[in-house]
């Protein structure tokens, strides 16, 4: 029988693996993992809370803020402020950054990007939505508050990205630019499992999914793109949800593509790499 390695465990010994770790980096990404496990309770037993539903106002990005939207967005703002680890959180529910100001983080040198509850148009029809989270090394000096610059930093320069989907099973994976390991929440101990160790994306797949209710607002070269999917008798499988979309091609091959009409945006996996490596324009 294989031993059982826990999320804490896994971050304790790649920790050990670096010479200059100061424990604050791991630790922060403990505190993602206990976030994760309060949501999730509140995501199994949303309908019986009355946690459903819209909220009744709508989110930086112009979005419809559902009931579990706010209480995802409380929830990770307050487990992360109070950790000591972090100086500032950008959220897609608030307009503006959120400075942690608390004593214990004056001298934190990190900063997290985070979509709380991505996919919660799905919420009321029980479908899968997931957590979206980056963290950056702050720029600005340590002894002040965090600034804007820390923010707007390039992806290739994150120390750490990840998503949480809570479905069937509740999976946090993560990479910190050397692999990406999947870990499951196994209820009956309330522990983050390593479940997919050094996951790596088939070298071909038969999905591609892609918002396809705009295709005739697509320009002409992406048309033509999916009509060449749809020739080659490629599934399309689209949820709305990016982390339960991109979960699915991470794990069966294909290729994923965000489209917004007027302003598009491809984001997509090359057929013959893996997936740690995107093409973005």
């Amino acid at each position: 029988m294989n031993k059982i390695i826990t999320l804490d465990e896994f971050i304790i010994r790649s920790e050990k693996e670096n010479p200059h770790s100061s424990g604050s980096f791991s630790r922060l990404l403990r505190d993602i993992g206990i976030a994760a496990k309060i949501v999730n309770r509140e995501v199994n037993k949303a309908g019986l809370v009355n946690i459903l539903g819209v909220a009744g106002s709508t989110n930086s990005t112009g979005d419809d803020v559902q009931k579990l939207d706010v209480f995802t967005n409380d929830t990770f703002i307050e487990t992360l402020s109070f950790s000591g680890e972090v100086c500032g959180i950008a959220s897609e529910e608030n307009k503006d950054i959120i400075p942690v100001t608390a004593d214990s983080s004056k001298k934190a040198q990190y900063v997290v990007v985070m979509d709380p509850l991505d996919g919660s148009s799905n919420i009321d029809v029980n479908v899968s939505v997931g957590t979206i989270f980056g963290i950056y090394k702050r720029l600005s000096p340590a002894d002040g508050p965090c600034q804007l610059e820390d923010f707007l930093q390039k992806g290739t320069e994150m120390v750490a990205a990840g998503y949480i989907l809570y479905g069937t099973s509740t999976l946090l994976v993560y990479s910190t630019g050397n692999g990406i390991n999947g870990f499951t929440l196994d209820p009956s101990i309330g522990e983050f499992c390593l479940s997919h160790r050094n996951i790596r994306m088939p070298s071909s797949g038969n999905y591609y999914s892609v918002n396809q209710g705009y295709y005739l607002k697509f320009d002409l070269e992406m048309r033509r793109y999916i009509d060449h999917c749809s020739d080659l008798n490629y599934r399309l499988r689209y949820i709305g949800s990016m982390v339960s979309d991109i979960h699915r091609i991470m794990f069966q091959g294909g290729i994923f593509c965000i489209l917004i009409p007027g302003n598009i945006r491809k984001v997509s996996s090359d057929w013959s790499t893996n997936a740690t490596q995107w093409h973005i324009s």
